[in-house]
Formats: C-alpha cells, sequence, structure tokens
C-alpha cells in the first residue's frame, strides 16, 4: 500500500485530528517540535524573519521553564505556539492519567508567561492514545498532526534527503514538522533556507495554525 493511501486512511480513521489545512491560498503549514533551544530556536527564528514566513512552534514545558526569553521571543516574532507535553512524552507508553497531567504541566507553564491561552497539541512521536486525546479535546485543544515529515531528527539520513522529503511532498494545506532540537540542527541548518526559498519562489505563504 503506497504512502498516499495509507495517509487517506489514517486521517480518515483519525477525523478528529487535524493532518492538513487546505486552502485555496496557497498557504502552507511549517511547524518545529521540542523547542525552545538555546542558539537553534532563534536561528530559526532569523531563517523565518529573512523569508517574511510565520510558524507553529510545538514547545516543550521543560524547555519553556529553562529557557522562558526564547519562548518570549518566538511570540514576540508573531510566530504561534502549541503544547508538546511537558517532558515530551510518548502516549502509547503512558498511563493516560500522567500524560494528562503531564500536558497540564506544560499548559501551566505556557500559561505563567503568554496571556492568552494556547489552543494547539501536537503529541510527541505522533503517538497518542483515543484515551488520551479525549480528554485533551476537552480541555480545548486542537490537535494538530501532519501531512508532511522532514526527518530532520534522523541522523542516519542526509541533508539532501531531509530536503527531497519535504519539496516533493508540499502543496497547499500541508503542514510540515521540523525541530528546532540540537539532534536535528545538522539536517534543519541545510534544509530550513532552501525549503523557505523553494516556498518562496513557488508562490507559497508560511502561516500560523490558528487556535479557532
Amino acid at each position: 500500500m503506497n504512502w498516499i493511501k495509507t495517509h487517506w486512511i489514517i486521517k480518515k480513521l483519525f477525523s478528529n485530528y487535524v493532518w492538513d489545512i487546505p486552502n485555496n491560498e496557497s498557504k502552507v503549514y511549517l511547524t518545529f517540535d521540542d523547542g525552545p533551544t538555546p542558539e537553534i530556536t532563534e536561528w530559526t527564528l532569523k531563517q523565518l524573519e529573512k523569508h517574511k514566513a510565520k510558524a507553529t512552534f510545538f514547545c516543550i514545558g521543560d524547555n519553556i521553564k529553562k529557557y522562558p526569553e526564547i519562548f518570549n521571543k518566538v511570540i514576540a516574532s508573531g510566530n504561534a505556539i502549541g503544547n508538546h507535553t511537558f517532558n515530551h512524552l510518548n502516549g502509547w507508553k503512558t498511563e493516560t492519567s500522567n500524560y494528562i497531567e503531564n500536558t497540564k504541566l506544560c499548559t501551566a507553564e505556557i500559561s505563567k508567561l503568554k496571556t492568552a491561552n494556547c489552543h494547539l497539541f501536537r503529541p510527541p512521536y505522533g503517538k497518542i492514545k483515543p484515551s488520551q486525546s479525549k480528554p485533551i479535546r476537552k480541555l480545548g485543544y486542537k490537535i494538530i498532526m501532519w501531512d508532511i515529515i522532514s526527518y530532520d531528527f534522523d541522523t542516519t539520513i542526509t541533508p539532501e534527503k531531509c530536503l527531497e522529503n519535504v519539496l516533493k511532498n508540499v502543496k497547499s494545506g500541508s503542514i510540515i514538522v521540523f525541530h528546532d532540537s540540537k539532534k536535528a540542527f545538522y539536517n534543519l541548518e541545510y534544509t530550513l533556507p532552501r525549503v523557505l526559498e523553494f516556498l518562496n519562489k513557488n508562490g507559497f505563504v508560511c502561516d500560523v495554525i490558528k487556535s479557532a
């Protein structure tokens, strides 16, 4: 079974999650997981600013606590933020009650630094049980998945392959996953500027994911 058909089936089975955001305005949605990370998140923000692009950052609560000034820079630059749990938990390996509490810990950390509520959530590894997603949605969160993953975190692939993963599949409405983390930076440093240049040249607009 090919990836396009597989992805269609997954989207159908898990229709309560947001996999892409179809539109007629050539908008795409860059997302960055696992930050904020010193230097790397700030480098990412500079690349976005250079290309007049906006993105959505799914932040780990513990990193927000450690680096509040970087988190504030993400918001001040006009980008959106989302909850990525406090300790980057794998939902499939975590009891539901612990998963929900960990998500709430991240919510509390965000609330200390941001006046408006955060309504976007992405499960680390994309792994979440139905028993976890239901209460998280009841907390007011939209669960944001993706239709393109760069695999920038995979140290076994080349930067060129990382770039290909994005450029071969991008279309209007795509939600694209990158990571502003130390592990991913080798691939991200090569890939992100080239993705942004490609999107600009081909008339795409990089927008934030909206809560409502």
